[in-house]
């Protein structure tokens, strides 16, 4: 095996950089010219009737809310605004996501709450049923919403050996050991490997998290499977938005849904190769602290809009 080591510092150009060096396996698409900036997102309400939000780092940093955005949202729902959270987080059921949310003060209907988790699911109908998938999750992930072939993964080779697939949900309780067990048991035996969590990392109160995305970049790199991702940027999760406006006779010019986010090769480029408008929002995730002017140079990936709060 050739692999490395998890860096000591975990920041935003890490981060950055290693998008960038996966850029080849995220969608392509073209971008405005230049960002307007506005306050918030209530200072947008004239151009936009759709909001699409991003959880982490728009509605929320690590266990907490983001500072002002209970106020935002409920204003934008006053102003009649169609809201859906569109989040990359896999790790817990919709159910789970809307208590979570319901405790930072958000009031999300349950069927405005689309994950990545859902767009996995979805996918998961398609395969034969009595193929056996090992997943790398936390117990209280609950894997009997998936069905009964889905095995936690644990400490033992043979564990990773004897199924079907994989599917990466949740990098809490995850470590390189055992991704070197999938990581060598994937090299001698190539079987399909899912994703339902595309994120490299997540922004937490004093750091950032790696997530599943970082382990599949990793596994495609050294091996011949090609992952398949769930969530954003991938068309999959951007249709999931698209199919439940229909469902609710919603039928917003694309060019007045905006999707929101702090990250820009997942939320924006997403967005914007969906045909969406983008929000980057600055100050609380991917880039707080940081000027995104550069990043966004150095990448090409160009927000409609740039704020620096929800």
């Amino acid at each position: 095996m050739n692999r490395e080591d998890l860096p000591t510092i975990i920041d935003c150009d890490w981060a950055f950089s290693y998008y960038e060096n996966c850029r080849d396996r995220l969608p392509a698409t073209s971008f405005p010219a230049t960002p307007a900036r506005a306050g918030n997102l209530v200072a947008l309400a004239d151009e936009i009737d759709v909001f699409v939000l991003d959880a982490f780092g728009v509605l929320n940093v690590g266990e907490g809310p983001v500072p002002g955005a209970v106020e935002s949202i409920a204003t934008l729902q006053r102003m009649g605004k169609k809201l859906i959270v569109l989040s990359n987080g896999a790790t817990f059921n919709r159910d789970k996501a809307q208590a979570k949310y319901k405790s930072f003060g958000f009031d999300f209907p349950l069927e405005d709450i689309i994950s990545s988790r859902m767009v996995l699911a979805d996918e998961l109908t398609s395969h034969r049923g009595d193929f056996q998938w090992g997943v790398a999750a936390i117990p209280e992930a609950n894997l009997a919403d998936f069905g009964p072939n889905f095995h936690l993964l644990g400490e033992e080779q043979n564990e990773y050996d004897n199924v079907d697939g994989f599917i990466l949900l949740s990098s809490i309780g995850w470590s390189m050991d055992l991704h070197d067990k999938m990581l060598t048991s994937l090299i001698n035996n190539p079987r399909p490997l899912l994703v339902g969590n595309p994120d490299v990392v997540a922004p937490r109160e004093d750091k950032f998290s790696i997530e599943p995305g970082y382990y599949a970049h990793e596994i495609a790199s050294q091996t011949k499977v090609v992952p398949g991702f769930y969530g954003k940027p991938f068309v999959n999760a951007f249709d999931a938005v698209k199919t439940k406006l229909a469902a609710d006779g919603n039928n917003t010019d694309p060019a007045r849904i905006a999707m929101v986010g702090d990250t820009l090769h997942t939320d924006i480029l997403g967005g914007a190769a969906a045909g969406f408008r983008t929000i980057l929002v600055e100050d609380h995730g991917l880039f707080r602290g940081e000027d995104s002017s550069g990043y966004i140079e150095a990448s090409g990936i160009v927000p409609d809009f740039i704020v620096p709060t929800t």
